[in-house]
């Protein structure tokens, strides 16, 4: 149903959507002003980036007038982002590509594609190999032993290593975990709002719910489990078939690259 105000239902709704934000703001001691800085520079980039003319930043006097910020500081946020240095593309953690490829290269993967208990050194098979095909150049000796601190991992045998985990959740410190929490925001609100653009250029993105809102608590553990196992296969499968259709040649002209994937996520809320 369309209401007499839809401004109203666009308030509404974005203070929903800024809860959970404001939330983890506040227990990272970021402040409401702190935050309206970067708001400010999101509105100038996307409305620079987004609104242009044939293919054009929009210039500073339309970009004001879409923000209602002054030209002036349009200009001054404009510059602020122009001397920030380029963003990193965001990376799987080392110890999350550590744990997938295990998982998946076929080195080190048995017959029926389970992950093999590794020699601590020797052929392509091996720990070390794993290690020095997935770690970067992080220190063999450290990364071992952050791998067995987590329980990620554990000695086999006299000389070898067995895996205990598939994935890792780090510490909200950890700046590739920060990273990851603000990449599945982005990612599920670039579907959202590719979903409900009238101007799109394509069909809408999958973007489906399953929940009750009449649930008791006691089932919160037994779903926990469900959506842990259910979930996790569903993704390994994911994962599996992207690894097969990744071009054996990376792209070499960005246009012809994309980033696809899916995230799964649990819903919990006492808000309703």
């Amino acid at each position: 149903m369309v209401t007499a105000n839809p401004r109203h239902d666009w308030n509404k709704a974005c203070r929903r959507l800024l809860r959970p934000i404001a939330r983890m703001l506040l227990r990272a001691g970021i402040t409401w002003k702190e935050f309206s800085e970067l708001a400010k520079q999101s509105f100038v980039e996307v409305a620079g980036n987004d609104y242009g003319l044939a293919g054009r930043p929009t210039n500073a006097s339309r970009v004001a007038l879409m923000t209602g910020l002054s030209r002036r500081e349009v200009k001054r946020v404009r510059d602020l982002l122009e001397a920030e240095e380029a963003e990193m593309a965001p990376q799987k953690s080392k110890i999350a590509r550590i744990l997938s490829g295990w998982h998946q290269d076929p080195d080190f993967v048995d017959a029926d594609g389970n992950p093999k208990v590794l020699a601590a050194d020797g052929d392509r098979s091996s720990f070390a190999s794993l290690l020095d095909r997935y770690a970067g150049d992080l220190p063999a000796v450290a990364i071992t032993k952050e791998l067995l601190r987590l329980k990620l991992i554990e000695h086999s045998g006299k000389n070898g290593f067995r895996v205990l985990q598939r994935s890792y959740t780090g510490s909200a410190t950890d700046p590739d975990i920060l990273r990851q929490m603000s990449t599945a925001l982005h990612d599920h609100g670039q579907t959202l709002a590719w979903n409900i653009d009238a101007e799109r250029t394509g069909p809408t993105r999958f973007e489906r719910m399953a929940f009750n809102a009449n649930m008791s608590r006691r089932a919160v553990d037994n779903f926990q489990r469900l959506i842990t196992e259910r979930g996790q296969a569903f993704l390994e499968d994911i994962d599996a078939w992207l690894s097969e259709h990744e071009p054996e040649e990376m792209a070499t002209e960005r246009a012809d690259q994309i980033k696809l994937g899916v995230g799964v996520y649990l819903v919990m809320d006492d808000e309703n």
